[in-house]
């Protein structure tokens, strides 16, 4: 009898037969439409939700293409009510349409009773200016993001033709070779097809959406090429001054723009230009008016400035991470191209639905292992080494409240061993080391014993570029870093990487760990990804969630007693 490849269940879960021979296909087959819930050894979970068809359609699937991929690989017949609901919830995306028309910003529908039943919500009715026929309706600009966010809760998704302002024009353009050494460089295919997706040739089909593409791929170079089409004044968005400061390189290495056009806007510094590079952080910052024990705030401090330029293009690096108070801000700016640039969709936060409303569906993604075989990023091999705990610690960790628990399983003193034995393995000097942690006390303890540099969030940004920089040019083999690594760090040598602590089951952090060392090498040697779990602990429960995203990206473990 032969072995089922995959399952399509009534529930909208698609069970995935990892043993198949048909596995890697099947699994490239259902990753654009559906969601991994979980992951053990024999048979992968996958959800199909509103949101994931929703994404598909974006980038082009019909209902017709999706079921036909689940009838190809699908053991027994699709039970009805999947295709009743994929083929309803895919028909929703562009039913409803923003478009401009004679100066008015109009929403109009292909379904005069849908439109009817809609408007008559008293959420929606507030948005509404004024009524031009059955079907369509005057809207206030000003609420084109809310009213956005508004319809893709209530199961109605609106594409947005409305167009957008074109900016403050720059002329800018990609240059040949590199400007410090005129070294030649090209960009990529899929590098260029992502940039033209996203662009649409100007069109309003295009202007607003998400690519997905692995770390180390290239994702910073995509948005150069975004610059150069649009060739408008641009802000860009980052999660920290170290990844803002590595744009402003790229684009000064990269394009004919000088350093008075490329201004970096930070705790540090603050400065405006035609490219302005900012933080999250400083986007939110809020106006204190009274002393820090009874702290009063008012409202961001810097929105206004930011929303008063002539911006013809946002980008939103790393757009997994947009804070909450940053979608109020971009729900403002829906007249300007906007353009989010991630590894994985994945939000802690479940704002999904937000950053599809307001940044834009999904435009453009490859799947690792695909980057992987063409020799893009780097091969990896990921291993979890579980270590126990010592009667002193096992004892400590029954009796401790549940919150304690995953803090001691991740502290555990036994897990020093397993690093040190890692580095004696690895100890060639071309080999390029990054210890990752979650918790502050043990990160600084064993950088102690093992005499290495660590970098936490209290480093100064100064100091924390002249580490990364030893690093890159290989005065530095090892460097440990706080959770602030997890993100933005270009650092193409690290071929090595030990986590020792995480936090709690993000799949986001996991990804983007491994992120880390997935730049190809010169050499072409593998990437090795070590995560230490403490056994039969919280810890462990916590890592399998950890591992997910790898696994929907076709990763496997290792696990190592």
């Amino acid at each position: 009898m032969t072995t089922p490849c995959i399952i399509v269940q009534s529930n909208m879960e698609v069970l995935l037969n990892v043993d198949n021979e048909q596995y890697h296909e099947a699994r490239d087959a259902i990753a654009p439409f559906t969601e991994l819930v979980k992951s053990p050894e024999h048979f992968h979970t996958y959800s199909i939700s509103h949101l994931s068809l929703w994404n598909a359609a974006s980038i082009g699937l019909s209902a017709s293409d999706v079921l036909t991929q689940l009838k190809k690989f699908s053991t027994y017949e699709i039970p009805a009510v999947v295709t009743t609901e994929i083929t309803e919830y895919m028909g929703r995306y562009g039913i409803l349409r923003l478009v401009l028309k004679d100066g008015n910003l109009i929403l109009e529908c292909d379904s005069d009773s849908l439109f009817l039943e809609l408007c008559k919500r008293k959420e929606i009715q507030g948005y509404i200016e004024s009524f031009i026929s059955k079907n369509s309706a005057i809207v206030n600009p000003l609420v084109r993001g809310k009213l956005k966010i508004l319809l893709t809760e209530l199961g109605f998704p609106v594409k947005d033709l409305a167009g957008y302002i074109k900016g403050d024009s720059l002329n800018i353009e990609l240059r040949q070779t590199l400007a410090d050494s005129n070294a030649p460089w090209t960009l990529r295919d899929y590098q260029k097809d992502a940039a033209q997706v996203f662009y649409a040739s100007g069109s309003e089909r295009g202007g607003s959406g998400v690519i997905v593409l692995p770390c180390g791929s290239g994702k910073t170079i995509i948005g150069l090429v975004a610059i150069t089409l649009v060739k408008a004044h641009t802000l860009i968005l980052t999660p920290s001054v170290t990844a803002a400061r590595q744009w402003i390189r790229e684009i000064l290495q990269k394009t004919n723009l000088t350093k008075d056009q490329v201004k970096e806007y930070s705790g540090d510094m603050k400065e405006i230009g035609p490219i302005t590079v900012a933080t999250y952080q400083i986007l939110t910052q809020r106006k204190k008016t009274a002393p820090d024990s009874q702290v009063e705030e008012k409202e961001f401090t810097n929105f206004s400035l930011f929303s008063a330029q002539k911006w013809g293009l946002m980008i939103y690096d790393e757009v997994h991470l947009l804070p909450a108070p940053v979608f109020r801000f971009s729900a403002d700016m829906q007249a300007t191209r906007r353009l989010g640039l991630t590894a994985t969709l994945v939000r802690e936060d479940r704002k999904e639905k937000e950053v599809f409303s307001l940044i834009g569906p999904k435009k453009f993604d490859i799947p690792w292992r695909v980057l992987e075989a063409q020799g893009w990023i780097a091969q990896a091999k990921c291993h979890e080494l579980r270590v126990s705990m010592d009667t002193e610690l096992r004892m400590a960790y029954a009796v401790a409240p549940l919150r304690e628990k995953i803090g001691i399983a991740g502290c555990n003193p036994e897990k020093f061993n397993v690093v040190k034995s890692l580095l004696k393995k690895h100890s060639d000097e071309s080999d390029r080391i990054l210890i990752i942690g979650q918790y502050i006390d043990q990160l600084e303890s064993l950088a102690k014993e093992i005499n290495v540099p660590l970098i936490t969030g209290k480093t100064p940004n100064k100091e924390r570029d002249k580490i990364y920089d030893s690093f890159r040019n290989g005065e530095i083999r090892i460097l440990m870093v706080s959770k602030v690594g997890n993100f933005a760090i270009d650092l193409p040598d690290a071929s090595i990487l030990i986590q020792i602590s995480g936090t709690f089951g993000s799949r986001q952090e996991e990804a983007q760990r491994l992120g880390r060392v997935l730049r190809p090498k010169k050499d072409g040697r593998q990437a090795l990804f070590y995560s230490i779990v403490t056994k039969d602990s919280r810890e462990q429960e916590f890592a399998l969630n950890r591992q997910l995203f790898l696994a929907e990206q076709g990763y496997g473990y290792e696990i190592i007693n």
